[in-house]
C-alpha cells in the first residue's frame, strides 16, 4: 500500500497540493479581512465579527446573513435626504380652517378662501398678520397704529468730546 502511495505522491502532485493549500489559506485570510472591513464600513462592532469570521466558512456565511443592509455612509446620506425633504415640506403649511396644504406666500387658502395673510397697500406683498409694518417697503400696515420711527442709537458709543 505504501508503494502505491509513494508512486501516486509524486513531486508534481505535492506541488499542486501545496499550491491549493496556500490558496485556501489566502482565501481564508482575505475573507476575514473582508468581514472586518465590511463590518467597519457598516458601522457595526467589527471586532466581534472578526472573531466570528475566524470560524472557517461558517463565520463568513453567518456574517453575510446577519450583516446590516446599509453601509454607514448610505445611512448618513439617507438621513440627510430625509432631513432635506422635511425642510422642503416645512416651506408649506396648512390652512388653519380646512387643513389644505398652502405655500408660505399664499394670501388666501385655495380651498376655503380663508384669508391667511394681509397684503401691503403699497407694494402688494404678502404680510404676516402680526406685522405692523411692511418689511419690504416700510409702509405701516392698515388697521394698526403707526409708530413714530426713532433713530437707532448705537448702544455704548458716546460722542467724543474734544477738549
Amino acid at each position: 500500500m505504501s508503494e502505491l502511495l509513494s508512486q501516486l505522491w509524486t513531486p508534481e502532485l505535492q506541488a499542486a497540493f501545496t499550491v491549493v493549500v496556500v490558496l485556501l489559506v489566502i482565501l481564508y485570510v482575505l475573507s476575514i479581512v473582508w468581514v472586518v472591513r465590511d463590518a467597519y464600513m457598516r458601522g457595526t462592532q467589527w471586532y466581534i465579527w472578526a472573531i466570528v469570521a475566524l470560524v472557517p466558512v461558517l463565520g463568513v456565511i453567518a456574517y453575510c446573513l446577519l450583516r446590516p443592509p446599509l453601509l454607514q455612509i448610505d445611512r448618513d446620506e439617507q438621513e440627510l435626504e430625509i432631513a432635506l425633504k422635511q425642510r422642503q415640506l416645512m416651506k408649506y403649511g396648512e390652512c388653519a380652517t380646512c387643513g389644505y396644504p398652502v405655500e408660505a406666500d399664499y394670501v388666501l387658502c385655495p380651498s376655503c378662501h380663508t384669508q391667511l395673510k394681509n397684503l401691503c397697500s403699497r407694494c402688494e406683498r404678502a404680510l404676516e398678520p402680526s406685522w405692523t409694518v411692511c418689511p419690504y417697503c416700510a409702509t405701516p400696515v392698515a388697521g394698526t397704529p403707526s409708530r413714530q420711527r426713532r433713530p437707532r442709537q448705537s448702544g455704548s458709543r458716546q460722542p467724543r468730546q474734544q477738549g
